[in-house]
C-alpha cells in the first residue's frame, strides 16, 4: 500500500533522521522492539512482554512493507522508531469505539520505542513531536495514540507534549492531538 505523505523535518533532535522504514531495517527494527520489551520488563512493567515470546501483535515485518514505521537514525543505527497507521486497527476500533472508522482523518500512533543508549536525550519527545508536525498526510487531521491506563509516566508524558487525555477503556488511556497542517 502507498501512502501519500511529505517529511516536512528530515532531522530531529540534530543527529536523527527520520525516514519510512525498508525491508532491510526490519531486524533492527524488532531488535529494538526486543530490548525495549526486556526493558519495560525490568521495570515491573508486562507491557509489550509478548515480543520475548516471538509475538507481534503490530505485525511489525508487514507494517514496514506496507509503509507503516518511521525509524530515526543516527549513523545508520536505528534509534528509534514508530508507527504511524492512517487507518485504524482492530485495537483502535475496540479502544476509540465509533470515533474510528475509515473516514476518520486519525492517524493512530503506535510503538514508539527508543533504543536504551538513547534514553534521556530528548528523542522520545522529538519523535512524538516529529510525528504530529515534522510529517504530513493527505486528509489527516488529527493524531490518536493509546498507552496503559497505570504507567503515570506515559500519562504525564503526552499531556506534556500537546495531547489532550480522551478517556479511559480496559485499562488503556486514550490521548489525542490535532495535527499541524
Amino acid at each position: 500500500m502507498k501512502h501519500s505523505f511529505t517529511i516536512i523535518t528530515e532531522y530531529i533532535n540534530d543527529d536523527f533522521r527520520a525516514m519510512q522504514a525498508q525491508p532491510e531495517d526490519t531486524e533492527d527494527v524488532l531488535s529494538l522492539l526486543r530490548e525495549t520489551a526486556e526493558w519495560l520488563r525490568s521495570q515491573g512493567s508486562s507491557q509489550w512482554s509478548a515480543l520475548l515470546k516471538g509475538e507481534d501483535s503490530h505485525d511489525t515485518a508487514g507494517a514496514i512493507r506496507r509503509g507503516d514505521v518511521f525509524v530515526f537514525k543516527k549513523e545508520g543505527d536505528v534509534a528509534g522508531m514508530v508507527i504511524l497507521l492512517q487507518q485504524p486497527s482492530a485495537w483502535d476500533f475496540e479502544l476509540w469505539g465509533p470515533k474510528a472508522h475509515q473516514a476518520d482523518g486519525a492517524l493512530y500512533l503506535h510503538r514508539l520505542a527508543i533504543r536504551r543508549k538513547y534514553a534521556r536525550t530528548g528523542l522520545g519527545r522529538d519523535i512524538l513531536g516529529w510525528s504530529s508536525s515534522g510529517i504530513q498526510f493527505d486528509n489527516k487531521h488529527v493524531m490518536r495514540l493509546d498507552c496503559v491506563g497505570d504507567n503515570e509516566r506515559l500519562n504525564e508524558f503526552y499531556p506534556r507534549n500537546g495531547y489532550t487525555f480522551v478517556g479511559k477503556m480496559n485499562g488503556y488511556s486514550t490521548f489525542e492531538k490535532p495535527l499541524q497542517s
